[in-house]
């Protein structure tokens, strides 16, 4: 249990200060736990803050990986995956902000988009889904990855609603990528399934 409450403080706290301005005190405190069981398990809080961002990246590859399993078109699959992250960032806006926080500079996090996204991404180019340049793979990550961003920004300041962002990113998303118009919107708007835990 202790554990947990100090997962989530510290994702707020870091969320808020930056990885290297958390105190162990105001961990503990914010935690509300004592110093000593922050001390027993991370004696410096950048231990601990790259143990948060490689779980949190972690857990949602995988969730993300596992409903993609159910899905054999790479467009739905990547437009469902774009809008978990920025229906998370809803259900979870301290992970949001986390992750809007230190989505480009923490390797894990990082390696969040390369996983699922990329795997559709490359699907959709094979099978003539999509159409990119293979050259231009990167690129085209790095685009869904702020694009998805930008939607989840959207949604923690209470520009849009997380179904409208998320459909919005997934819909011009696949139309960037050579899905048409229509099918683009169809895909993008489809009940969304749950996504596993």
């Amino acid at each position: 249990m202790s554990q947990a409450k100090i997962n989530q403080a510290a994702i707020r706290l870091f969320a808020e200060k930056g990885s290297s301005q958390v105190s162990i005190s105001e961990l503990a405190q914010a935690a509300g736990v004592a110093r000593g069981t922050i001390y027993n398990n991370y004696p410096e809080t950048e231990t601990l803050f790259e143990e948060i961002a490689a779980q949190l990246a972690s857990d949602m590859h995988e969730r993300i990986g596992g409903s993609a399993e159910s899905s054999s078109d790479p467009a739905r699959s990547l437009a469902n995956g774009l809008r978990y992250f920025v229906k998370q960032a809803h259900d979870e806006p301290q992970w949001g902000r986390f992750i809007l926080r230190f989505a480009f500079s923490n390797a894990a996090l990082q390696d969040m988009w390369r996983a699922q996204p990329s795997k559709d991404l490359m699907s959709g180019l094979e099978c003539g889904r999509f159409r990119f340049a293979p050259e231009q793979a990167a690129s085209v990550l790095s685009m869904i990855a702020g694009t998805a961003l930008s939607a989840m920004f959207m949604v923690l300041q209470g520009y849009k609603t997380w179904r409208d962002a998320g459909s919005d990113t997934a819909e011009y998303t696949l139309r960037a990528l050579g899905i048409e118009p229509e099918e683009a919107h169809r895909i993008a708007n489809m009940d969304l399934p749950p996504l596993p835990r």
